[in-house]
């Protein structure tokens, strides 16, 4: 990963008016606070230094909490820069409904895992398939449709997206 690709990701993402913002690990907790809607819900993030616990983010959500959660916190496993394209996979600590079903997803993914294009991400994907970790989204901007007639956003999925993007150390 290089500071190109992490620029190249950045502006997939606002082509799909997806806000992107570079945070170091040490101050995650202030910048998910500039986007957070409350009441919201997360998922563990699984990187060093990053964490929800003193953040006002319910963790291990029940059905209710995520019902009526309005922001949901979850890591991307990978960002396809090319397309901007959050990768985010299915385990046992919530990560896929909490990214699906507030109308807020805050997405957090780590520099490192941000490659380049859809050959590198499907790659990365085929290694994670390998390793049992089987079931995974590829997302890009907002939930849309146009099933309905006009384009609707939020129809199988949020309604707008934010994605922090953690230095490595």
């Amino acid at each position: 990963m290089t500071t190109d690709t992490v620029a190249q990701f950045s502006s997939s993402l606002a082509e799909h008016d997806v806000e992107c913002t570079r945070v170091p690990a040490a101050e995650f907790a202030e910048a998910l606070e500039t986007v957070l809607e409350r009441p919201a819900v997360g998922a563990p993030l699984g990187i060093s230094g990053v964490s929800l616990s003193d953040c006002g983010v319910t963790t291990s959500p029940t059905p209710r909490q995520l019902e009526d959660a309005e922001t949901g916190v979850a890591r991307a496993g990978a960002g396809i820069a090319e397309y901007g394209t959050l990768v985010v996979q299915s385990d046992a600590g919530g990560t896929e409904p909490v990214s699906l079903y507030p109308p807020t997803h805050v997405a957090v993914v780590r520099a490192s895992d941000v490659v380049p294009d859809v050959r590198s991400g499907l790659a990365w994907l085929a290694e994670e398939f390998d390793a049992g970790r089987d079931t995974a989204i590829l997302a890009t901007g907002p939930s849309a449709t146009a099933d309905m007639g006009g384009l609707v956003f939020g129809a199988h999925g949020p309604k707008r997206v934010h994605v922090l993007v953690i230095s490595d150390r």
